[in-house]
């Protein structure tokens, strides 16, 4: 595996032209990252001329995760079932690029609060029943010699509550402490996995009005139990009715019912997570709001599953 000496477009024309000749005099545009100090997070996107998207990595953690999503998608589009899945136009690991064609549309983060949000859970759930469905992790697994458990989890309860109380009010730090405890007791016991997205939130989700065209970016894929694909769902979108929607389609679809405790549980540790890690690093949260505001968001959609977090199963 060889990936790219930088993040420039003269690089990755260079790689285009052993992978894809005919992409490679195309304008090249470099999607910003964030955090590409660091080695673990040097990989990006970049769009090339008007049609097509390339993923590449210039540093060897980096590679790692993006040869891992090129293995998972090549096996899912080895045989057709799983919908809504990236179209690869080329791939290589030598040197490391995935070029898949582009699909306009937008996040699902900016159009969740127009939308029917029933008809979206609906499509969501499509995509998870299959995804999750036991043919495809054996599949999978079997067609890219052996799966990981989904990659880069959430920050652990223990970090949570060593570190989070000085971001919020002290009256919120004894809740978190008790939510914390919560979902170390939600989620002791273990269940059946399955191979998950990893990431599916908002930002990986493209939608054209209220369709769902496609979802990307599984370099965090791996197996892990089906509610932590749902960990993002109860914050995206006015109060729980994505969430809502999705797990009574999945149940429908996929003949097994999902836990909202255990989604829940993951959601904590993932939003709470999400906020320490921004806020140590100095870097906005993404509606720019506090984690102060998120707790008081989490306390809201709580109440709004009839979830009692204070309490232990």
């Amino acid at each position: 595996m060889r990936w790219l000496d930088d993040c420039s477009p003269a690089a990755i024309a260079q790689a285009l032209r052993a992978v894809a000749p005919e992409l490679s005099n195309q304008e090249i545009v470099v999607r910003a990252s964030i955090g590409d100090d660091d080695p673990e997070w040097q990989a990006a996107s970049a769009m090339v001329g008007e049609r097509f998207v390339v993923k590449f990595a210039w540093s060897r953690p980096a590679a790692l995760r993006l040869a891992h999503e090129v293995g998972i998608l090549v096996a899912l589009a080895a045989e057709p079932g799983v919908p809504f899945l990236p179209e690869i136009v080329a791939s290589s690991t030598d040197p490391l690029l995935l070029v898949t064609r582009r699909i306009p549309g937008t996040a699902l983060f900016d159009v969740v609060d127009s939308i029917d949000r029933e008809d979206a859970g609906r499509q969501l759930a499509g995509f998870l029943a299959a995804l999750h469905h036991p043919a495809t992790v054996e599949r999978v697994g079997r067609l890219t010699g052996g799966l990981p458990l989904a990659l880069l989890p959430p920050a652990t309860t223990r970090t949570i509550r060593q570190r989070f109380g000085q971001w919020v009010r002290p009256d919120q730090v004894d809740l978190v402490l008790r939510w914390c405890d919560w979902a170390d007791a939600v989620l002791a016991s273990s269940t059946p996995t399955v191979l998950v997205h990893g990431d599916l939130h908002g930002g990986n989700q493209v939608w054209e009005g209220d369709r769902l065209r496609v979802v990307v970016d599984f370099e965090t894929a791996g197996t892990a139990e089906p509610e932590y694909d749902l960990r993002a769902f109860p914050g995206t979108g006015p109060g729980v009715e994505l969430l809502d929607a999705t797990l009574r389609h999945y149940q429908h679809l996929a003949g097994r019912r999902l836990s909202p405790d255990r989604v829940m549980a993951w959601h904590l540790r993932t939003a709470l997570g999400d906020a320490l890690w921004r806020s140590e690093a100095d870097v906005p949260l993404p509606d720019h709001r506090t984690p102060i505001a998120w707790v008081d968001d989490l306390a809201a959609r709580f109440s709004a599953l009839d979830i009692e977090p204070t309490q232990l199963p």
